[in-house]
């Protein structure tokens, strides 16, 4: 089988922010471990040697850059016309209330998919032997945020102030610098000597904080859909805190960590969890891997090629499964 993989950002694989970059960088990998051919369509370029690549054109029809030989097409973004090929949609972001969702359409979690009247999902994997074997046996002193500071939703200060409530030390990863309003969001936790930015890492330094962190402290405020940085955490031997907003509580079981809308809760538990490196990191290595993820596809590409829909109706949004839980 060849797949045409196509994503509009870029480059594959990703440097430092990218998490759609790195599923799908995995995906391929594994595509091709198993014997398929795999060809990237995408913006910014491809290195490895695994697959080849095409430039994509955004501003062209995008049947006309789609090869004859590829058996199907894997969009990772909704394409805006008809497609002439046998295709399937990842659904890595939420859509809007009324945007209309193909009827071939995967989501990546099962939480995402209901919140859209729809049962077909696909956990999102990692290859995880781009990260290397995490040292599970460091001493574990803080904790740490990960995700785009200057995003709201990602409650960077809910972070903090769980943390300050447990008398710990957090750092933070992700973007570029303290907006205006986050400083004025959560000042007094910029100058805490115990709250500490440290920018956009690459993978092997963000790996370097993880591996010396107990937990990752992430209570969004929005229905994440996946949450890559909550693998990528347990992965390194870290426990994971989090409010229930969309797919957090089901990548979660009560030995690697807590979901919970309280703070008081939260801040009680990463003062008295029974911390487990080693059960966090197999969790994530055994549960969310690309070759795990990758099978699940292949089930949905021999579907879709055999001429079936993935959804006998359009997927749509459903308001009641969409209300957001705040962080008390």
């Amino acid at each position: 089988m060849h797949i045409l993989i196509v994503d509009w950002s870029g480059p594959i694989p990703a440097l430092k922010y990218g998490g759609t970059e790195r599923v799908i960088w995995g995906l391929g990998k594994y595509l091709y471990e198993l014997g398929h051919s795999v060809t990237f369509l995408v913006p910014d370029g491809f290195t490895g040697d695994f697959a080849k690549s095409i430039p994509l054109d955004q501003t062209k029809d995008l049947n006309s850059q789609i090869p004859d030989y590829v058996d199907l097409v894997h969009f990772n973004y909704p394409p805006r016309q008809p497609i002439n090929k046998p295709y399937i949609i990842t659904m890595h972001g939420n859509p809007k209330p009324d945007e209309e969702i193909d009827k071939n359409t995967v989501f990546i979690s099962r939480n995402q998919a209901a919140r859209y009247n729809s049962n077909v999902f696909v956990h999102n994997g990692l290859y995880w032997d781009d990260y290397g074997q995490p040292n599970l046996e460091n001493d574990r002193r803080y904790f740490h945020f990960l995700g785009k500071v200057s995003r709201r939703v990602k409650n960077v200060f809910g972070a903090a102030r769980i943390v300050s409530k447990a008398n710990g030390k957090l750092l933070i990863m992700g973007g570029d610098r303290w907006t205006f309003r986050n400083i004025t969001r959560g000042w007094r936790y910029i100058f805490n000597p115990k709250i500490m930015f440290l920018g956009m890492l690459d993978d092997a330094e963000k790996m370097k904080i993880m591996e010396k962190s107990k937990a990752l402290v992430f209570p969004v405020e929005w229905h994440e859909p996946f949450g890559l940085v909550i693998i990528e955490s347990l992965y390194a031997g870290c426990s994971v805190f989090c409010t229930t907003n969309g797919s957090l509580p089901e990548l979660l079981i009560p030995e690697v960590g807590l979901a919970s809308n309280d703070s008081e809760e939260l801040a009680a538990a990463i003062r008295n969890f029974r911390y487990n490196p080693t059960k966090c990191h197999e969790y994530a290595r055994d549960q969310f891997n690309a070759k795990k993820m990758t099978f699940e596809y292949l089930k949905i590409y021999e579907k879709v090629i055999a001429g079936e829909n993935l959804h006998s109706q359009k997927p749509t949004f459903l308001p009641a499964e969409n209300n957001i839980k705040m962080l008390s």
